[in-house]
């Protein structure tokens, strides 16, 4: 994650009053941290990820970012099958930085688990530029391209695009 994401993930935690956010893709807890940056002091991010090491590592990265324990709920698995179990309507914001092919999975629970006014965010949609290339794309590019344009016809969805490192979709659940 670049900077520029980070702190445009802060700045939407904070805008928002962020306190609680589901995060898709742990990673290193580089995205968590930001998160946590912007969030209530008494907010609760949600991690989900495939790899129970990784979040090993974010458990201690958030630690050493002077974070307590009851901050951050880490739960390891995949996505898909975890995001059901999460409370309708009770997120101020999702962070989605998973597997891309799901990308359209991860917009429908999303709208699930935004209450009104809340923020969907996804990583990485330039995909390195290759989302404009007009040469044919790998499986996950041409998903990139059905989110961008499911995220851009929705009604429930008031949309933006914001050029920070590859690429932040952002849209506010409406009312």
């Amino acid at each position: 994650m670049s900077p520029g994401t980070g702190a445009a993930l802060r700045l939407l935690a904070a805008t928002a009053d962020a306190k609680a956010v589901a995060e898709i893709g742990t990673g290193t807890g580089v995205s968590g941290i930001y998160l946590l940056h912007g969030m209530r002091p008494d907010g609760v991010l949600t991690t989900v990820d495939l790899e129970p090491e990784r979040q090993q590592f974010a458990r201690e990265a958030f630690r050493a970012a002077g974070f307590a324990g009851n901050r951050a709920r880490f739960i390891p698995g995949r996505a898909l099958d975890v995001l059901p179990r999460l409370a309708d309507g009770g997120y101020d914001l999702v962070f989605c930085d998973g597997d891309r092919t799901e990308s359209l999975d991860y917009l429908a629970e999303s709208l699930r688990l935004l209450r009104p006014g809340g923020l969907v965010c996804f990583e990485g949609v330039f995909a390195d530029g290759r989302t404009v290339d007009s040469a044919a794309q790998p499986a996950e590019v041409l998903r990139v391209r059905e989110l961008l344009r499911a995220v851009r016809e929705s009604h429930e969805l008031l949309p933006t695009l914001l050029p920070v490192g590859d690429g932040l979709l952002c849209a506010v659940r409406r009312a």
